[in-house]
């Protein structure tokens, strides 16, 4: 399917759910329980030009980035060793299975009790979205090729060179894939934490006051930051993605060439 036409679909789908909307609004005709696409409009620019939203919008961006980072750098360490070690696969299996099962409102209630309000966010965003990474990571491990790691033993490669030159590009994709739905799973789970502890910055805490107040419009205008949020995440790691098909080919024979002339 070409670029064009499938713009042109998911244009027509977006026209067709606003439609939508506004038909349910007018025929319900109670703001508060759905309000119509005018009002909506009015408050999120009413949102965007006040003095907090900046504030609000980077609280939660930074608490997202943060819980992404160490997600990361621990989903992608742990998944490497997991990956090679069954032992530490094995230890780490239980913790991992139950942190999937795991309600998220279960995760956030109890942070709760445990810490400020300003962390509760940080702490549930990495119990729930380690796990994605960890398995990304760890079953990538497992499919790397192995006719290129018996070549890497054969010709006596430090583990150090291997690596750089076998293992972490031949995950490229799987990193990608993991980053990619941790960091839709993070702005979820960030906003929820937000809207339950109320921390004195987010986009969350702006949702839950306005849930108060019955300003329904107000409450979808959140939502819709809270959508282009995750939307920006996915157009960044769609670019990613096909950087990575592209180029994976081309670095797969220029890594095996620099194998092949260090030894």
């Amino acid at each position: 399917m070409s670029r064009t036409r499938r713009n042109l679909i998911l244009l027509f789908s977006s026209l067709g759910l606003l439609l939508l909307w506004q038909g349910i609004a007018k025929s319900v005709e109670i703001p508060v329980i759905m309000p119509s696409l005018g009002p909506i409009v009015r408050a999120l620019g009413e949102l965007a030009s006040g003095p907090a939203f900046s504030a609000n919008l980077l609280a939660t961006i930074l608490r997202a980035i943060r819980s992404f980072l160490i997600i990361v750098i621990t989903g992608t360490v742990l998944g490497l060793i997991g990956g090679r070690n069954q032992t530490v696969s094995l230890i780490l299996k239980p913790f991992v299975t139950t942190l999937k099962a795991t309600p998220v409102m279960s995760v956030i209630l109890l942070a709760f009790i445990w810490f400020s309000s300003g962390s509760v966010p940080l702490f549930s965003a990495f119990l729930m979205g380690f796990p994605v990474m960890y398995l990304q990571i760890k079953h990538g491990v497992k499919q790397l090729d192995p006719n290129l790691g018996e070549m890497c033993d054969l010709y006596d490669v430090p583990p150090k060179t291997k690596l750089f030159y076998y293992t972490l590009p031949s995950l490229a994709p799987w990193f990608v894939a993991g980053s990619r739905a941790t960091l839709s799973m993070i702005w979820k789970v960030v906003i929820a934490a937000e809207v339950l502890t109320v921390p004195r910055h987010g986009v969350g805490s702006r949702m839950q006051l306005a849930q108060v107040q019955l300003q329904t419009d107000v409450v979808l205008s959140w939502t819709l930051v809270a959508i282009a949020l995750t939307a920006l995440g996915d157009l960044f790691f769609e670019g990613v993605v096909s950087v990575v098909a592209k180029t994976r080919s081309t670095v797969q024979r220029r890594r095996v060439d620099a194998l092949l002339k260090r030894f």
